[in-house]
């Protein structure tokens, strides 16, 4: 038995990495933890980074859209990336790069500057989350996947709950940087975790191959192309832009030549034939749906309500918001136990049922409500999450061979990311022009032949008459009517977009009953 050999002990076909698997566990989250929370911790720092850069609100975007652009790129090629250099080493690789784009972003006094450090940081942190899925799935028996997937899962969900917090105490206390300096000591305490713990399979010795340089490059036009027309859509009013009819035939010709090339070559840098799996292909499905366009766009956008329309700071937004991470908290570990004992799909529509009563719930709200308002569906969507996460992930990998899942992984998170993408491209749209109809039609009403609108209007003036006179007071109160009118139609705007969430949340349950029947045994 060779050096190399010794480290792995071989079980018929079921490799035992010699650390225990909890060990390796920890080495994989915490990293994770650490792009997670990096994704989520900028968003509350944007107004701060855009003054000292001197950017715009619509360049500074970009500080958001490179990084997802560049993550959505190295996820789908991070099993072949991983085979090629090794997984210990690729990991590795990926903190430095990581660490050495947070210190960048640190550094940054322009806005190309901060954009380019920000492609670094995404191309290592977004081959983290299906790498560290594809060691845990690996490190553990079938019977114990359920847990580890619903332990992974609390540093998935929890750490967006806990950015905007720390983002919002951090950038109000010290200043914008830390928001990426932040990352540095997690970063060295990682390399140390995966040196000691994480080893590499013994099939990967086998399987190192040539660059696929054709398929790369095809994969970095398409995915860039539709990620810059989604973020760029509704500024540039969608088909009527020719930039955005370019980035769309760039979209479907890169596309189109990609699966076709991915297909064709022998050695694919994105091995799409996993799709002819199908279970493995609805649930990437469902999950594109579920975890990137509804839950990604809800949690991208209470936040926004809570700031724009209630007046919360970033701070109380954030705290509001920390009753959905203990929903996820209890119902991961929860699910972690029931998955070998009930069939997963049951507990998928239980998660995609609560999901939508949150969804629904939160949007029956109104201007006048307490924070408390807000806790019962918010506990509720992060239980509905750790319902989805475990069971669906555990499912769609469920019959995959060892091998094969870093490159599954690899694309269940690609989709992930273009169904956040797209889910917050729709909404943005609908929000926008949304508001624009309910503002037309709330405006029919503010007439003198409306006797509610009248009254209020001489309540309003009566009130302001004795600060600023008969004539002034006139003007104001129409102006104050006026503000109100596009607090409501925004209000309803919200109120519609969380009702289309909900339906789409509900409309998951029937693909259910396509996913394979699996029960997991305890062991």
């Amino acid at each position: 038995m060779t050096g190399a050999d010794a480290r792995t002990q071989r079980m018929g076909e079921q490799a035992i990495p010699t650390a225990h698997p909890w060990l390796i566990a920890i080495a994989v989250m915490f990293p994770t933890v650490m792009v997670v929370l990096a994704s989520t911790v900028v968003n509350v720092a944007l107004p701060y980074i855009a003054g000292n850069v001197s950017a715009g609100t619509d360049e500074v975007t970009w500080v958001i859209t490179s990084y997802l652009a560049a993550n959505a790129i190295i996820m789908p090629v991070t099993g072949w990336l991983s085979r090629v250099f090794g997984r210990k080493r690729f990991i590795v690789g990926c903190i430095m790069t990581f660490f050495i784009g947070s210190l960048a972003c640190g550094m940054a006094h322009s806005l190309g500057f901060l954009i380019i450090a920000r492609i670094i940081q995404g191309l290592g942190g977004g081959a983290m989350q299906p790498v560290s899925q594809a060691v845990l799935l690996e490190s553990f028996p079938p019977n114990k996947r359920g847990v580890a997937m619903a332990v992974y899962g609390v540093s998935i969900i929890v750490a967006p709950i806990i950015g905007p917090i720390l983002g919002g105490w951090i950038t109000d206390n010290y200043s914008w940087r830390w928001v990426f300096y932040l990352n540095l000591p997690i970063g060295l305490i990682s390399l140390v975790l995966v040196y000691l713990f994480i080893e590499d399979p013994s099939y990967f010795r086998q399987s190192a191959a040539r660059i696929d340089f054709i398929g790369l490059l095809l994969l970095v036009i398409w995915v860039a192309s539709l990620l810059i027309m989604l973020d760029k859509g509704q500024q540039e009013d969608w088909l009527d832009s020719r930039l955005i009819r370019t980035l769309l035939v760039m979209f479907i010709l890169g596309l189109a030549a990609f699966i076709m090339w991915e297909l064709r070559t022998p050695q694919p840098v994105v091995n799409l034939r996993l799709l002819c799996n199908p279970t493995f292909t609805i649930g990437t499905s469902i999950n594109t749906i579920a975890s990137g366009a509804v839950l990604y766009s809800y949690t991208a956008y209470l936040p926004l309500f809570l700031q724009t329309l209630l007046g919360y700071p970033a701070l109380q937004s954030g705290l509001t918001m920390a009753p959905r991470g203990l929903g996820a908290l209890i119902a991961m570990f929860l699910v972690g136990q029931l998955i070998s004992v009930i069939n997963p799909r049951l507990l998928l529509i239980a998660g995609f049922l609560s999901l939508g009563y949150s969804l629904y719930a939160i949007g029956n709200l109104n201007l006048d409500i307490a924070p408390g308002n807000i806790v019962i569906p918010n506990f509720l969507s992060g239980a509905a999450t750790g319902f989805i996460f475990v069971p669906l992930t555990t499912i769609s990998m469920g019959n995959l061979r060892k091998e094969e899942m870093a490159n599954a992984t690899g694309i269940y998170n690609l989709l992930r990311n273009i169904g956040s993408a797209m889910g917050i491209a729709v909404m943005s749209t609908l929000m926008a022009r949304g508001a624009q109809i309910h503002q037309t039609n709330l405006v029919a009403h503010m007439t003198p032949y409306d006797t509610a609108y009248q009254q209020r209007l001489e309540q309003i003036k009566s009130a302001l008459t004795p600060q600023s006179g008969e004539y002034t007071a006139a003007k104001q109160a129409v102006a104050l009517l006026g503000k109100e009118l596009l607090r409501q139609s925004t209000l309803l705007s919200y109120i519609d977009n969380f009702r289309y969430l909900a339906l789409a949340s509900v409309a998951c349950i029937p693909a259910l009953l396509f996913l394979g029947r699996q029960r997991l045994k305890a062991g």
